[in-house]
């Protein structure tokens, strides 16, 4: 089996995209990143998926990482990254990919499924609510103490180390921290932007693939209890809360590639049974 890291860029909508590929064979699991990030997020995750058999597709989304901005500058509407990736999907001729995304890839995640219907396998949302989100008062006071950070980048290093889990060491901490810090301000508070603007709440009832929405326990970004609510909205969803986790499950959680693992298989059972309005928690933790 070969599990090796290729890459490579593909012109997409005139611009350089770089798609990393973890594996040559097996079912092809779609990776999508944070705001501000790349897919360096997933090096670890996407070396385990490889070694359990799965082809793992990482690309950076316009004018993060190594892919060029997009033509019109910066995005601010999710809705433009789920049709990029959509496109990247069809140019690479993936056949029923899982998407697994978190954050701002989560609600991308959710906005493709909504769009290819039963062309996926599965969609693995973490972080992420599918509405315009509510303002979190633990996490904006969390922000308080931070606000006089003299640069962006101590923002983004002290913001990253807030929301990653009490089960993660304070090595690893520091790294997701640290590795967090190259990104590029405007982009990222673009992505923001998009985040706060971006509403497919009324669209999740026509997800017909199975679905996992994920929640950490210590996510001080996220309310959990609107990651279930979107949950409940998805015919069969599963509702996964994890305890101990932060923002960041694909860098918080050693045996992240396990996880996916199971939810995949676990889609696939779900796949052959009718489905109905239902949210069921999995896992030590779960609710």
């Amino acid at each position: 089996m070969n599990t090796e890291m290729t890459a490579q860029y593909i012109t997409l909508d005139g611009s350089s995209a770089f798609v990393e590929t973890w594996g040559s064979t097996g079912r092809p699991v779609f990776c999508i990143h944070t705001a501000g990030q790349s897919g360096v997020q997933y090096r670890e995750a996407a070396a385990g998926l490889a070694r359990l058999g799965y082809r793992v597709i990482v690309p950076d989304l316009p004018g993060h990482g190594r892919s060029e901005p997009h033509r019109d500058g910066p995005v601010t509407d999710l809705g433009d990254y789920a049709a990029w990736c959509v496109r990247l999907i069809e140019a690479l001729e993936l056949v029923q990919p899982v998407i697994v995304g978190c954050s701002i890839g989560g609600k991308i995640s959710l906005d493709i499924a909504a769009r290819l219907g039963s062309r996926i396998h599965s969609v693995i949302a973490m972080a992420a609510n599918a509405d315009r989100g509510h303002a979190n008062v633990a996490g904006l006071r969390r922000e308080l103490e931070d606000i006089s950070a003299p640069s962006r980048a101590d923002r983004t290093y002290y913001g990253t180390r807030a929301v990653v889990g009490s089960a993660v060491s304070e090595e690893r901490r520091e790294l997701i921290a640290r590795m967090h810090c190259r990104e590029d301000p405007q982009v990222s508070i673009s992505d923001l932007l998009a985040w706060g603007s971006h509403d497919i709440f009324e669209r999740l009832s026509t997800i017909d693939a199975p679905a996992r929405l994920v929640a950490g326990s210590d996510d001080l970004w996220i309310d959990a209890a609107s990651v279930q609510r979107a949950a409940a909205q998805i015919p069969g969803a599963h509702y996964t809360y994890l305890d101990g986790i932060g923002h960041y499950p694909m860098e918080e959680m050693a045996d992240f590639a396990e996880h996916v693992d199971r939810w995949v298989q676990e889609a696939g059972l779900a796949a052959d049974i009718p489905q109905s309005p239902q949210v069921a928690g999995t896992l030590n933790g779960s609710r």
